[in-house]
């Protein structure tokens, strides 16, 4: 049985897409990306956009019942491989150890043209 999960606080799907769907004991988070939730405006710099993205994916887990203790794959898409680090440094400071597998992959365009996003898989068994 599929259950779409929408959190009010992060971006509306822009497409034929749902923000999550739970199965089963999975949740698979859409990506996101560093957008202001009511303005629809992308937020200015790596570091606002990475936060933006990361509170949003917290959102969406937090209305599944979940956080980020639970996930347990994150894929990081970066415009630019030069914006590894900042984004790296933000993102450890919101998990802790264990930390999920990742991948972080360079792509030549993402969404409105923003620097970062990024997707989960929970496991909420």
């Amino acid at each position: 049985m599929l259950k779409e999960i929408h959190a009010e606080v992060a971006p509306a799907a822009i497409g034929p897409y749902s923000q999550a769907i739970q199965a089963g004991d999975f949740i698979f988070v859409s990506g996101q990306i560093g957008v202001d939730a009511k303005s629809g405006e992308v937020v200015a710099g790596i570091e606002a956009q990475t936060k933006q993205v990361l509170n949003h994916l917290k959102a969406i887990l937090a209305e599944a019942g979940t956080d980020f203790s639970k996930v347990v794959k994150f894929t990081i898409y970066l415009s630019s491989m030069d914006n590894f680090a900042v984004v790296n440094e933000i993102y450890a400071s919101y998990l802790t150890e264990p930390y999920p597998a990742r991948a972080t992959v360079e792509v030549s365009r993402l969404p409105k043209d923003v620097l970062v996003e990024m997707d989960v898989v929970v496991y909420n068994g």
